[in-house]
């Protein structure tokens, strides 16, 4: 996708830079369904443009399926059974047109549903969900050699952030497919952030927690965005959804 702006209701703030990439391989998701919100980001892999190919159909159908079939009768474990239907629609649907041109493609992609003070989130790959209050309570844990290294204690988690293999993922829509799902309790003002490695592999976390998080919600989001532009190499996709 190119670079863009989703502002929904004044709850929600998503902007998406192509940086010092050629063209923009990461996608983003900010619409209402039933009662809730659902919000995504999604960032290709693949040359040729079939990571932008990938990420597009990763968030499209997630969009349209996950719509479809919602209801707000669902509980928790409902809600997160129809994400993970959903990217698993998604999985199919990519490795099914991974082909000529395509081949090779696929995406990571995290989403989260919130309604009232709950989040459900589904992720695959190494795009992040983030909840924030004045500190940062919750983060998905990416699919990666890197998270493995830090899980077995053989690198900490700041050596991570500079590891030559941080960008090799071991699971991922339209290759090897796993979906985690997490239910995250929110309160009044808390964040829950998505974003995808173009920000959180070159930013330092402190930059999410020490951020005036009680301003406008855009400003915000460009400033994470702004920050993260100065030093990434990497398409650069940040989408936050603040609990009213």
């Amino acid at each position: 996708m190119t670079d863009g702006t989703i502002v929904l209701d004044g709850t929600t703030v998503g902007i998406s830079c192509t940086g010092k990439r050629n063209n923009n391989e990461d996608a983003m998701l900010a619409v209402k369904v039933g009662d809730g919100r659902l919000i995504a980001i999604a960032d290709g892999i693949g040359g040729h443009r079939a990571g932008e190919v990938a990420s597009a159909i990763a968030i499209s159908t997630l969009s349209t399926e996950f719509s479809r079939h919602y209801s707000d009768e669902m509980g928790p474990d409902e809600i997160g059974t129809l994400l993970s239907d959903s990217f698993k629609l998604a999985h199919i649907t990519i490795a099914t047109r991974a082909e000529d041109d395509l081949e090779g493609m696929g995406t990571t992609m995290v989403a989260a549903f919130i309604r009232n003070n709950m989040a459900v989130v589904a992720n695959t790959g190494d795009s992040r969900a983030y909840h924030v209050r004045e500190r940062i309570l919750f983060r998905t844990k990416d699919h990666s050699v890197v998270q493995s290294l830090v899980d077995s204690h053989q690198i900490s988690e700041e050596d991570a952030r500079f590891h030559p293999l941080r960008a090799m993922i071991t699971n991922s829509l339209g290759s090897s497919f796993l979906v985690d799902i997490y239910h995250v309790t929110l309160q009044s003002g808390d964040l829950v952030l998505l974003s995808s490695d173009g920000f959180h592999d070159y930013v330092d976390e402190c930059i999410i927690t020490e951020a005036d998080k009680s301003g406008p919600l855009a400003d915000l989001v460009s400033g994470f965005v702004r920050d993260a532009l100065l030093v990434s190499r990497d398409n650069v996709t940040v989408v936050i959804y603040r609990i009213p």
